[in-house]
Parts: structure tokens; C-alpha cells; sequence
């Protein structure tokens, strides 16, 4: 169970890490309705799904508060991972609605990745390919 709620939480680290990085502290009010990014979308609706929602940056739990200041920060990130780890552990009820969330965030989010290609002759593929890329000079096609 502990190693299976580790990667629950694992999984719904990217979604609560860039809802507290977007919205800092106030991740968990109720103001901002409206989400641009739906990953980020996701994560807040997560992370109230866990804290639950607060009116008053006062209320949140300090793992939050000090993600919000360093987003990128690995440990704080591990911080809030392990808090988040510990309270699914002590709810079944609430890892049990996480993975239905997650089920979901993945299906609304799939293929919604940015997809870059820089350079001369880069190439970038959003999901998968079945077919031949030939970025060479002079090249007559694909022999079999």
C-alpha cells in the first residue's frame, strides 16, 4: 500500500506543483474559477480536494506556503509530496477520489504537451509516428 500511494502521489506531483507555482498560497482559495492552463487547473482542484478550500492564505499549510515561494525548489517539492503521501495514507476515501481526478486530468490532458523543434533539421513529434523522417540533403525517399 505504501509503495502504491508513493506513486499515487508521485503521479500528482507535476499537476499540484504547477497549481502552487502558478497561484502561490492562494492556491487553495476559491477566487480564481477561471484557469488558463489546464494542468494547472487540475492541480488546484487536487490540492483543495486534499487541504481543502481555504479563505485565508493564513490557513495553509505550510508546505504549500513555502512551495509557493521557490517553486522549483526539489526539496520543498519532496516536502509537500511526503505531507500529501501521509494524508492519503490516513484517508482511503480521499486516495480513492485523487485517483479518479488523476484518471481524468490524464485523459484531458493527453496530447497537450508543448512540442518544440529547434535548430536546422529538427524534428519534433507531439505523440507518436509510424512513418519516416528524412531530414538529410538529397535523400530520394525511404528504401525497403
Amino acid at each position: 500500500m505504501a509503495a502504491e500511494l508513493a506513486t499515487l502521489v508521485g503521479e500528482l506531483s507535476p499537476y499540484v506543483t504547477a497549481a502552487v507555482g502558478a497561484y502561490g498560497a492562494a492556491v487553495l482559495a476559491r477566487a480564481h474559477e477561471e484557469v488558463a492552463d489546464v494542468t494547472v487547473g487540475w492541480g488546484r482542484r487536487m490540492l483543495q480536494q486534499i487541504f481543502g478550500v481555504r479563505p485565508d492564505e493564513d490557513e495553509v499549510p505550510e508546505t504549500v506556503v513555502e512551495l509557493a515561494q521557490a517553486p522549483d525548489d526539489p526539496d520543498l517539492q519532496a516536502a509537500l509530496r511526503v505531507q500529501i503521501r501521509r494524508m492519503l495514507a490516513a484517508d482511503e476515501e480521499l486516495a480513492a477520489r485523487l485517483r479518479a481526478m488523476l484518471a481524468e486530468a490524464r485523459a484531458e490532458t493527453a496530447g497537450t504537451g508543448t512540442v518544440t523543434a529547434s535548430g536546422e533539421r529538427s524534428v519534433a513529434i507531439g505523440r507518436d509516428n509510424s512513418g519516416v523522417i528524412i531530414t538529410g540533403d538529397h535523400s530520394t525517399g525511404f528504401n525497403r
